[in-house]
């Protein structure tokens, strides 16, 4: 494998992750308040708030957080998509590194994806329906 062809994949890898934590973030900003009032835990929600008020600022800027996580999801689909066949070494050991590394970046990806989602759904839809 060339120099190039470890260098893009450590990339994929990386944005795969990075795309994890972005929509993590999606999580923390909407379904996680959601949930907790949902459970009626508002007073664990009021403790998390007080501990961690970031999570308020995070509310506050939910349009912006989902466009910023979109755009890493969407950098890291790209690489995704565009390693997809790129070549792996013929040593055996290095190979299946190779291919083991392929598939955990993709499986972290559609996990992130479906992270995401959910975040999606508790931030735009879910209180669109309570109306």
């Amino acid at each position: 494998m060339s120099a190039d062809g470890i260098a893009e994949s450590r990339a994929g890898w990386w944005t795969s992750v990075l795309g994890l934590f972005a929509s993590s973030s999606t999580l923390v900003c909407c379904a996680l308040p959601a949930l907790l009032v949902t459970l009626g835990a508002g007073a664990a929600l009021s403790s998390l708030v007080s501990v961690f008020p970031q999570v308020v600022w995070l509310s506050e800027h939910k349009v912006e957080l989902f466009v910023l996580a979109g755009l890493a999801m969407a950098g890291s689909g790209w690489l995704q998509w565009r390693n997809r066949t790129a070549p792996c070494p013929t040593d055996p050991r290095l190979r299946d590194a190779c291919l083991s590394t392929r598939r955990t970046s993709r499986r972290v990806f559609v996990f992130s994806l479906c992270v995401y989602a959910v975040g999606a759904w508790f931030a735009f839809v879910q209180p669109w329906l309570g109306d």
